[in-house]
């Protein structure tokens, strides 16, 4: 075994025996609660930043370089790496606040795990062994790390929002079922917002390549999750309570809408044709919400902030299509605009918006924040904030990945080696429609490199 990659299994090693012999102290944790009342103290405040700067900021960034291939791939995640391990570590040396066995504490060795295997798989990479046995196994490797690689942000969410809940002590018996709906159909209207992003700024070939429109994927997945929601909201066999009428007939109005959204999403011909099925699934949730009955004023408040985002968010969707697109693919078909519509910015940034504000408004939170006199104004603006910082970074990447798959080129120094003119912003028009056969979205959906290629 070659020594980086002992010196790796040592590290992995030493972390995964240091999450077995920590002991969790939990005597100043009252009957019946999930923390104790002392203040967070400053190792853990220490923690949480950097586990946010290394899973939320760098590792994001680092993958993309990957994808592109830069030479400051490696280096970043490095630093990545070494951030999330020394937090790591802090989050067991903390004094303060005592928490009872809990989701986040179990799910960060999950989350260690893999990024040791994924450290492994960089180092082996990294290392060029391609003859004999290695020659087989490359390319599984590459394939894993860019599996790995690219998951690594959804699970660092996942782990990041577990970390919130365990920290405030949420989401414990009765709450769990409320905390769940709330956690995951936000994070799912993020999701979609920032996939109608990466969609809108990189991904319009890779759409046309499909043969089919934006509006079929998103009434498939509307669908789908409209059967799901119909037959998990209310426990059959048992009586209805609360609002459970009311989620399961909006599971129902999205799988009915969905399968003709998917339906309609076609020609006679067989080509992609667009609708407005989405954008009016989303408005009449948002309608669904703005009116859902609330036991507290501040919940009823946010509520009706995070409905009014939803409808004007399928607003804007259908102005979208049947106005500024007037049923294209795209603001320019032939794929030769460098930019899209400002108009095109609204409906991901107001999704990821609805997502942040239906995640901050669960039961808990609400009686927390009625507590502590906090009004509905102020909560709100703090969540847009928050939603605008992640459309920035959403885009800032974007931007990143775009810079190295679409470089501009000099005007003054016009290329016609592709047999093509070149356009007023600096672009050669084939070497583009090239370019964007080679590096779009199918760069964010495979991480294979040319000598796995070869094979």
């Amino acid at each position: 075994m070659a020594p980086p990659i002992q010196l790796a299994a040592i590290s992995g090693f030493l972390v995964i025996h240091r999450a077995i012999a920590h002991e969790h102290h939990d005597d100043k944790i009252p009957e019946g609660e999930a923390v104790s009342p002392d203040p967070i103290d400053t190792t853990l405040w220490i923690h949480i930043l950097i586990q946010i700067i290394a899973f939320g900021l760098v590792f994001p960034t680092g993958m993309v370089l990957g994808i592109v291939r830069s030479r400051w791939h490696v280096p970043l995640q490095t630093f990545g790496a070494l951030l999330a391990i020394a937090g790591y570590f802090l989050g067991h040396a903390h004094g303060g606040r005592q928490f009872a066995p809990n989701i986040h504490a179990s799910f960060a060795t999950l989350l260690m795990l893999l990024l040791i295997v994924q450290i492994v798989f960089g180092v082996y990479l990294k290392l060029h062994l391609e003859r004999g046995f290695h020659a087989r196994i490359r390319w599984y490797a590459i394939l894993c790390h860019g599996v790995i690689g690219k998951a690594m942000p959804v699970v660092s969410w996942v782990q990041m929002l577990f970390g919130g809940i365990t920290a405030l002590g949420f989401c414990r018996e009765d709450h769990l079922g409320q905390c769940l709906a709330h956690f995951i159909m936000g994070s799912a209207f993020i999701g979609y917002g920032i996939v109608l992003t990466i969609l809108l700024l990189v991904g319009q070939m890779w759409l046309r390549r499909t043969g089919r429109s934006q509006e079929f994927f998103d009434s498939l997945v509307i669908a789908a999750w409209g059967c799901v929601n119909t037959f998990t909201e209310h426990r059959w066999g048992g009586p209805w309570v609360k609002n459970d009428l009311q989620h399961t007939s909006m599971g129902i109005v999205w799988w009915c809408a969905g399968l003709l959204g998917v339906w309609l999403s076609r020609k006679r011909d067989g080509g992609p044709k667009r609708n407005l099925i989405p954008a009016m699934v989303i408005l009449i949730t948002g309608w669904a919400m703005s009116a859902h009955p609330q036991g507290l004023m501040l919940s009823t408040h946010v509520h009706t902030v995070f409905g009014y985002t939803l409808m004007a968010a399928g607003a804007a969707r259908t102005v979208e299509i049947a106005f500024v697109l007037r049923d294209k693919g795209s603001v320019d078909e032939e794929g030769e605009g460098d930019e899209a519509n400002s108009w095109q910015s609204l409906t991901p940034f107001l999704l990821c918006a609805s997502g942040f504000l239906f995640m901050g408004a669960t039961e808990e939170q609400m009686a927390m924040l009625s507590q502590a006199h906090v009004s509905h104004v102020s909560y709100i603006l703090i969540l847009y904030s928050v939603a605008f910082l992640l459309f920035l970074f959403v885009s800032m990447l974007l931007r990143l990945y775009a810079s190295h798959a679409w470089p501009l080129l000099d005007p003054r120094k016009p290329d016609l080696s592709n047999g093509g003119p070149v356009v007023a912003n600096g672009h050669l028009e084939r070497r583009r429609m090239r370019d964007a056969e080679e590096f779009e979205l199918e760069g964010l959906m495979s991480d294979d490199d040319e000598d796995g290629g070869k094979r």
